[in-house]
C-alpha cells in the first residue's frame, strides 16, 4: 500500500477494483467461476467474472458509509482451467437435451445427462475445496459467477463453519425446481438443493416474481426453512404506502446472526440488467438493494459471505476497451461491480465492528 493512490486511475496490472493486493494480503478472497452448463435460456454467464472484473476498474474506492474498507485487502482469484474445461464439457451435452438435438433413445438422452450431473459434481466439489482452504486460512470468501447453480459446493463449506448462518437470496426466480429439465444441478435448482441436500436451518427469499406451481407448493410445505418474500407483495406494500425501510425490517427479523447473501443479478429491476439470461418484469431497486445490506448491519447481524451470479453480457465482440466485452452490455458488469463493491464492504465492515 505505501504507492498505492486510491485516487488515481486504475492501473494495467493492478487487481479487482484496481486495488495492490496479492491473496496472501487480503482479508477477502473473491472465486471467480466461469460456469454455464445449464443455463436453459439467455447465455453469457460464463465471461460474467471477467467482466465484473474489468468494470471493477472504474469503481471509485471512497465509500460514504465504509470509508476505504478496502484497506483490508480485496484479491480474485486467477480463473481455473479446470472450471473452463468442466464447463465446455458439461455445456455441450446440455445443449443436445436444451436444444432438443439429439438421438430420442433413452441411452443418448442418459448418457449427455450423466456427463452434465458428473461435471457438475466436480464443480461442487472444487468450489467447495477452494471455498474450505480459504475460510480455513481466516479469511472471507466470495464467489463470482457464472449461472447461478455455483455456490452449492461454497455454501455446503460455509455452513461447516458457521452451521448456526442463514441465506438471504435475492432473486426473480425460486430455484426450486427438482432437477430441472433433468439436470440434478441446474442454475433453476440451487435453492431446492440447499434446502434438500445441506442442513440449513433458515432460507430468507426476496424479491421472487417467476415460479412454478411445483415450486409454490414445495416453499408452502417447508414454511420453517423458507420465508419467501414476493416481489409484487413488496410492491404491493409499497403501493399502499409502506415505507422500504419497514419492508426491510420485516425480511431481517427471519434472519439470523449470521447472514450468507445469494444474490441472482436479475433480482434486480431489468433496466439494471438488461442481458442477463432470463430477465423479468418487476424487481429491485439497486438502493433499495444497498439499502437492505446496509440495514442488516445495524441491526448487528454480520454478513459472513456471498455469491453473485448470472451477470451476462449477450453478444461477446473483441473491440471494446476491455478486449472482450459487448458496449450494449458493458452496463450489467457495471452495476454488478457496484454491487459487488458493496457486498465486499459489508461483509468486511462485519468483520471490524
Amino acid at each position: 500500500m505505501t504507492h498505492f493512490d486510491p485516487n488515481a486511475a486504475a492501473t494495467k496490472d493492478s487487481g479487482i477494483f484496481g486495488l495492490p493486493f496479492t491473496v496472501e494480503e487480503s482479508k477477502l478472497i473473491l472465486i471467480p467461476v466461469a460456469w454455464e452448463a445449464t443455463t436453459s435460456y439467455g447465455s453469457g454467464t460464463f465471461y460474467g467474472p471477467q467482466a465484473i472484473f474489468a468494470a471493477s476498474k472504474q469503481v471509485d474506492l471512497y465509500d460514504r458509509d465504509l470509508g476505504n474498507f478496502f484497506e483490508a485487502g480485496i484479491a480474485m482469484l486467477e480463473h481455473s482451467p479446470h472450471i473452463q474445461e468442466w464447463n465446455a464439457k458439461a455445456r455441450t451435452a446440455a445443449l443436445k437435451i436444451i436444444s432438443e438435438k439429439i438421438d430420442d433413445s433413452q441411452k443418448n438422452i442418459l448418457a449427455a445427462l450423466n456427463a452434465v450431473n458428473h461435471y457438475s459434481e466436480k464443480l461442487n466439489k472444487y468450489i467447495y475445496n477452494e471455498t474450505k482452504k480459504w475460510l480455513n486460512q481466516d479469511k472471507f470468501v466470495g464467489l463470482i459467477g457464472g449461472d447461478h447453480s455455483i455456490p452449492f459446493g461454497g455454501i455446503q463449506s460455509f455452513l461447516e463453519k458457521y452451521p448456526n448462518m442463514h441465506v438471504l437470496h435475492i432473486d426473480a426466480h425460486a430455484d426450486m425446481r427438482q432437477a430441472y429439465e433433468g439436470f440434478e444441478y441446474s442454475h433453476a435448482s440451487i435453492m431446492y438443493n440447499v434446502i434438500t441436500k445441506t442442513p440449513l436451518e433458515k432460507l430468507i427469499q426476496v424479491g421472487i416474481r417467476d415460479f412454478c406451481e411445483d415450486e409454490a407448493k414445495f416453499i408452502e410445505n417447508n414454511s420453517v426453512r423458507i420465508s419467501t418474500f414476493f416481489d409484487a407483495d413488496l410492491a404491493e406494500q409499497k403501493m399502499i404506502g409502506r415505507s422500504w425501510s419497514s419492508l426491510c425490517d420485516d425480511i431481517i427479523q427471519h434472519l439470523g446472526s449470521e447472514v450468507y447473501i445469494s444474490f441472482d443479478i436479475d433480482g434486480l429491476a431489468p433496466h439494471f440488467c438488461p442481458h442477463t439470461g432470463t430477465p423479468v418484469p418487476g424487481g429491485l431497486d439497486f438502493n433499495e438493494v444497498l439499502y437492505l445490506f446496509k440495514k442488516i448491519i445495524q441491526s448487528k447481524r454480520k454478513i459472513i459471505g456471498f455469491d453473485l451470479s448470472e451477470v451476462s453480457l449477450g453478444k461477446i465482440t473483441p473491440h471494446s476497451s476491455s478486449g472482450m466485452v459487448d458496449p450494449a452490455s458493458e452496463w450489467d458488469a457495471n452495476v454488478a461491480a457496484r454491487l459487488l463493491y458493496k457486498l465486499c464492504g459489508w461483509t468486511l465492515y462485519s468483520y471490524e465492528h
